[in-house]
């Protein structure tokens, strides 16, 4: 490179005219420096996107199998208290009489007659 810099103290440097293939070549390798990164860039991010989504779809996964079985032990859950509902309106049933009941005076014989 035939490049002379002349300094001076407070002012601004001037170089020579720089060859023009030199120019070419170090325009070349950075643009072959700049696309070598970009493909470097390109490939970290598809094993992370794959990664990613791996670990996406098994947390899927294992949040459906904990909604089916929230779902199933709500139910089933919910089943267990109807019956104990309905007993406890069955047993209160026969201890109050079904209503059919209410002429209950009329049966009994007069004890103060």
């Amino acid at each position: 490179m035939a490049m002379t810099i002349r300094k001076s103290y407070g002012a601004y440097s001037k170089m020579d005219k720089e060859d023009p293939e030199e120019v070419n070549h170090r325009r070349a390798q950075f643009l072959i420096y700049k696309v070598m990164q970009q493909v470097e860039m390109r490939r970290r991010p598809s094993n992370l996107r794959i990664r990613v989504r791996k670990l996406k779809l098994k947390i899927g996964r294992r949040l459906k199998k904990l909604r089916k079985s929230m779902l199933l032990s709500i139910s089933a859950a919910r089943v267990c208290v109807y019956k104990q509902v309905f007993n406890q309106l069955k047993t209160c049933k026969t201890l109050f009489g079904r209503g059919d009941q209410g002429n209950i005076n009329a049966t009994l014989p007069a004890l103060f007659t």
